[in-house]
């Protein structure tokens, strides 16, 4: 075997180390009646759902991934227009012509085109029916009067997968009309100050809706043991933790 001179190895370990990392992100499976729902969980408010052949990106932001490795988007959901949820470039490296993006109308503000969807609104896109839930505080105020998310500018989501309906919360507070909510299989809540929930707020809404899997996001620094106990009685809803800060 011939032997590689000393630079040939020092180059072979340059291109090594300026390699980008292999993303790796847990995932978890879940069955439907039209089969399979993969989430993948990319973390912060981030997601990805895989369902048969479609890709539906949940507000997809460059600094959770590398979204040039990610695969294209069939829907991408933005909740709102902060810059950890709404992200244009991000959102152009998995576009594709046929990708349908849908968005409130404040994020149009930042990104051009898209199917508007207002608090309230349902829609079908191609062939999986959205619910735009409202999305605000009630408690935490940027100043005096003013909230972290005033009502009317963001959407959660209620995304129908076969028999399985997922909520998306988006940032939020426990409102009345999350509490309000029927017959959701998966809900991802919120949980962090001062901008959306604290552990307690979370447990009363999911007391009010009983999602059968609650799956905690966005939640920065909060101790996430503290929404384990809050639920541990309530036999109804599992709590998943997985690494969504």
């Amino acid at each position: 075997m011939r032997k590689l001179s000393f630079f040939a190895i020092l180059l072979m370990i340059g291109f090594a180390l300026a390699a980008p990392a292999q993303q790796e992100f847990e995932e978890d499976v879940i069955e439907t009646s039209q089969g399979d729902l993969k989430i993948t969980f990319i973390g912060h408010g981030t997601l990805m759902f895989t369902f048969g052949s479609k890709i539906i990106h949940i507000d997809p932001v460059g600094r959770e991934a590398d979204y040039s490795k990610l695969p294209k988007a069939d829907i991408i959901l933005v909740t709102h227009e902060h810059g950890d949820h709404l992200d244009s470039k991000a959102i152009k490296k998995i576009c594709t012509e046929k990708t349908d993006l849908v968005l409130t109308e404040k994020c149009t503000e930042k990104v051009e085109g898209g199917i508007i969807m207002k608090n309230g609104d349902v829609r079908t896109v191609q062939g999986i029916k959205i619910e735009a839930i409202p999305a605000y505080n009630i408690v935490h105020m940027r100043r005096e009067d003013v909230p972290f998310h005033p009502k009317g500018h963001g959407n959660g989501y209620v995304i129908t997968f076969g028999d399985q309906r997922v909520y998306v919360a988006g940032d939020t507070e426990n409102t009345p009309e999350m509490k309000a909510l029927k017959n959701i299989d998966i809900a991802f809540l919120p949980m962090n100050l001062p901008y959306t929930m604290t552990p307690e707020m979370v447990a009363d809404a999911a007391k009010a809706f009983m999602p059968k899997i609650l799956y905690p996001y966005h939640y920065g620094n909060t101790d996430t043991s503290r929404i384990v106990d809050l639920l541990k009685d309530v036999e109804e809803i599992e709590v998943r933790i997985r690494k969504m800060r």
